[in-house]
């Protein structure tokens, strides 16, 4: 990223503890702040103070907001309240700013502060190995629990890379985390109401997707990325995965298609089989709301089996997880495409945008098989005590098997009932989905008339 030009001052703190200030991004002008904490005789409180200052300022010019934190820490000395309460009205500034511009912020060392809570209001955090963020420190743990731990273990970039989901991206150092904010930034628009920022590098939109067509294994048990699907149906060399180590059986990103930007959410068969679980649903949902809250289009490569079962999924709230994502697609507005690349089993097919979910077109490929579950666990349920008596109770069950393959899960029979508006060839999916992105451009959002929805959080 390159800060350009003479950067507007909009506000700092002594001891160039915290700075703010409009600059440009690529030609876009970017309400930008620095904190640095570390100094001696800084104040939490005139910390705050600059950020939200740049926040302020965001929401009136509609412009993004673009942050860098090397450190902060709680001040328990007498002019702590003064700091708790003044990162309290950043927090509240940064709710205000959620989905009207984007909030993206980079660490690059301690978040042990009040400041810990609005990181995770941004709409994407980059770290780098110096990063450590967390509510409780390492002493409160001990205090409390009785069990040490180390600031990395607690809070560091490993943690929130692949275990709280709180990072998008890992840097390698501070100049690195603001060019992939410049580049995450390159996918979104100023604002909600602003239009999304084009780039087209030249590949044809009626290309075949040949590459994609000859990745899916036909024998729906074996495995494959379904980043190679993606990146071949989206303008080659423009995926960018975010929170890839974060419930890596659902993959999330941002692309183009024909030049102009769409997010992506796909399920990833070398994950788990594709299986939806709450990790999963919580990560899909976020980025389906973030993209229509900018308005970006979205393509939905589907590929599951169903839920992950198990105990502890289901007393940990599965149900209730599992339907952030359901609320999340009923209620985007923007350009929906959704693609049955193979299985789209169960629940977990309609939670992955299916037809009935409202999306604007549901394409499959031939072989996909959509169902209430795949023909193994229905002819087991079906067909038990048959499958027992037959003198070949192996062959009997195989049998069986393909012929519900063959009559039940078959996309043309979800086709002749609606569920699928068109099943194609595989080679033909980035041309469909060029023109039907071209086509729904002009949609527009029809809302309720209502305070807000009652998200199940």
């Amino acid at each position: 990223m390159r800060l350009v030009g003479y950067p507007t001052p909009i506000g700092a703190a002594r001891l160039d503890a915290a700075e703010a200030s409009l600059r440009e991004i690529d030609g876009r002008t970017v309400a930008w702040f620095r904190v640095d904490g570390r100094r001696a005789d800084s104040s939490g409180a005139a910390e705050a103070q600059v950020v939200a200052r740049a926040l302020t300022l965001a929401g009136d010019l509609g412009c993004p907001v673009v942050g860098l934190v090397r450190s902060v820490a709680a001040d328990v000395g007498p002019d702590g309240l003064d700091a708790l309460a003044a990162w309290g009205s950043v927090a509240a500034a940064a709710t205000r700013l959620s989905g009207v511009v984007p909030l993206l912020v980079a660490l690059d060392g301690p978040v042990h502060g009040s400041l810990a809570m609005v990181v995770g209001l941004a709409d994407h955090v980059v770290v780098t190995p110096r990063t450590t963020a967390y509510v409780n420190g390492p002493s409160a743990v001990r205090a409390v629990t009785g069990t040490t731990v180390t600031a990395e273990d607690l809070g560091g970039s490993e943690i929130h890379l692949s275990r709280s989901g709180v990072a998008s991206l890992l840097a390698t150092d501070a100049d690195d985390a603001v060019d992939a904010l410049s580049m995450l930034l390159g996918f979104l628009p100023d604002n909600y109401l602003a239009d999304l920022p084009c780039s087209w590098n030249g590949d044809p939109v009626d290309r075949p997707s040949a590459i994609a067509a000859g990745v899916v294994p036909a024998d729906p048990a074996r495995a494959y990325d379904v980043r190679d699907v993606v990146g071949d149906v989206i303008d080659r060399d423009t995926f960018e995965e975010v929170h890839a180590a974060h419930a890596p059986n659902v993959v999330t990103g941002y692309g183009r298609v024909g030049g102009r930007p769409v997010a992506v959410v796909a399920n990833q068969p070398c994950h788990r089989a594709g299986t939806l679980d709450i990790d999963g649903s919580v990560k899909a949902a976020r980025h389906v709301r973030s993209a229509d809250a900018f308005g970006l289009p979205i393509l939905t490569f589907i590929d599951t089996p169903g839920y992950e079962p198990g105990r502890d999924l289901e007393r940990r709230g599965m149900i209730r997880h599992g339907a952030k994502l359901v609320h999340a697609y009923a209620a985007a507005t923007v350009p929906r495409i959704g693609i049955v690349l193979r299985k789209a089993y169960g629940g977990a097919y309609i939670a992955m945008d299916s037809r009935t979910m409202g999306n604007d077109l549901t394409l499959a490929w031939p072989n996909a098989e959509i169902a209430v579950m795949g023909a193994p666990g229905a002819v087991a349920i079906l067909h038990r005590q048959a499958v027992a008596d037959a003198d070949d109770p192996d062959a009997h069950r195989l049998e069986l098997e393909d012929a519900y393959r063959r009559d039940h899960c078959t996309p043309r029979r979800a086709a002749e009932r609606g569920f699928v508006d068109e099943v194609i060839d595989p080679a033909d999916t980035r041309p469909m989905v060029a023109a039907a992105l071209r086509r729904l451009a002009t949609k527009r959002p029809t809302l309720s008339a209502r305070k807000h929805t009652n998200e199940p959080l």
